[in-house]
């Protein structure tokens, strides 16, 4: 196995293979840069009639609580869970340029130049993304549903990154976007798909894909080059994330206090939540949707 090459102190040493990918998606960042008044034909709008992602994706369906709505309830209710995952991409890439910057500035002086760098390339992308889905939801006419740190079980996890190794950081963030992006992509890459949103989550995707790869080689060198109990204590740590992610991502209680009708399911109706989260169509969507990073995080022991 080729050995990473270390500056003193370095949390984040490359092997040079590594680094050549990392270069790779540096300049790959420099010669197509995501132009916001061009990235969609934003004077298009949007089609509100047509679905904003596939039906079967919707968090109720295959329950008898989809099958009891109106075609009008349906359509709505997929719009709305298209503003949450727009939400949560907003969220998140808003936060992720002032960690990744804390990083630059907390160890400038042992950084390699191309994680460095990258760190910063990527930052700057993810506040273009933050202006992309802001455009988005008010194009749409679609609310920003509520930053997850209201939740605790987020906040709690969260709040413990910024004293931890910086690959924790990177790692959750691979986790949170390639959960992102793999429902994106697999929910809206369809003709049935109103077309603005079809093509941002498209054009978006192309830069996403980077991200990952990058956050997928630092941690995966860290996993190849850290001593064994490290790892395992990083591993144990990402469990409780790895659920976190999975739960929010197959039904959000919050939809309750949005839709135009009484919402079958009360948001604090537990009982309810969990046998949604659990019902056999999400488990099957689930495995089908996630099934990369799912592959991924059994390999290296996250779950």
């Amino acid at each position: 196995m080729e050995a990473a090459v270390e500056t003193h102190n370095n949390p984040i040493p490359l092997t040079s293979k590594r680094s050549g990918v990392v270069n790779t998606l540096i300049d790959a960042s420099h010669r197509k840069v995501l132009k916001l008044n061009e990235v969609v034909d934003w004077a298009q709008g949007v089609d509100k009639s047509k679905l904003p992602k596939l039906e079967e994706t919707a968090w109720l369906y295959g329950t008898p609580y989809w099958d009891a709505m109106t075609p009008e309830q349906r359509l709505e209710v997929l719009w709305l869970e298209t503003a949450r995952d727009v939400s949560y991409f907003i969220w998140l890439e808003q936060a992720l340029p002032e960690l990744y910057v804390g990083y630059v500035n907390k160890y400038n002086a042992v950084l390699t130049d191309d994680v460095r760098e990258y760190l910063m390339v990527f930052s700057r992308e993810e506040i273009v993304h933050t202006l992309l889905f802001r455009r988005y939801l008010k194009t749409a006419n679609l609310e920003l549903w509520s930053h997850p740190a209201t939740i605790p079980q987020f906040s709690n996890f969260e709040q413990q990154l910024p004293n931890r190794h910086p690959v924790y950081g990177i790692i959750w963030n691979l986790l949170i976007e390639w959960f992102a992006e793999l429902n994106s992509i697999y929910q809206t890459q369809h003709d049935s798909i109103d077309p603005l949103t079809r093509k941002m989550f498209r054009e978006h995707h192309m830069e996403e894909v980077r991200h990952i790869a990058f956050a997928k080689h630092i941690a995966e060198n860290f996993f190849e080059t850290a001593p064994e109990d490290e790892v395992k204590e990083m591993c144990g740590f990402f469990k409780k994330g790895y659920k976190f992610l999975v739960d929010e991502y197959t039904y959000m209680p919050e939809i309750a206090r949005f839709t135009s009708f009484d919402f079958p399911i009360k948001r604090d109706d537990q009982h309810a939540i969990e046998a949604i989260r659990n019902s056999p169509h999400n488990k099957a969507l689930n495995e089908l949707r996630f099934k990369d990073v799912n592959d991924w995080c059994r390999k290296y022991g996250i779950i």
